[in-house]
């Protein structure tokens, strides 16, 4: 029997900490389609939030390219509506904290101009949200985000 060796990560590329965090917030009970689908909405919003948050396009070993990805981990958790609804809201009272929004209406719209009209007929405290993607100060999305559970 052989095992298949695992790559080794040399020292110098150890996990550096990073000064911001990045975190999306899922609604507790969603389906396994929906927390994929609010997923990836949400982090295509965090990914163009600012300049310089991707790294360099993948190579593989016979030269195939690969798209850049963010440069840092992402948390996927889960929270319940109200935690959803206060971290909407303390985040969007900082300028140093992006947010992307997921609303239950989403689900059932096809594009990203019928998305964005569900989300502006609504006032934001009345957001049905179902996610929340956050990207700002380590310490400020800690807070923001606490009494969340790691997403399982």
């Amino acid at each position: 029997m052989t095992t298949a060796s695992q790559p080794t990560v040399p020292p110098s590329a150890a996990s550096p900490r990073f000064d911001t965090k990045v975190v999306v917030l899922l609604s507790e009970g969603l389906t396994a389609w929906q927390e994929l689908n609010v997923t990836s909405f949400l982090m295509s919003g965090i990914a163009v939030s600012a300049p310089g948050l991707t790294g360099d396009p993948y190579r593989d070993g016979d030269d195939n390219i690969y798209l850049p990805m963010l440069r840092q981990p992402v948390l996927v958790m889960t929270a319940d509506a109200a935690l959803l609804g206060d971290a909407r809201g303390k985040a969007t009272a900082r300028a140093d904290v992006a947010i992307a929004v997921y609303t239950r209406e989403l689900f059932a719209t096809g594009h990203d101009e019928a998305n964005r009209a569900a989300v502006a007929a609504v006032a934001a405290r009345d957001l049905d949200l179902v996610g929340v993607a956050l990207r700002g100060p380590r310490n400020a999305i800690d807070r923001m985000i606490k009494g969340a559970r790691l997403h399982d």
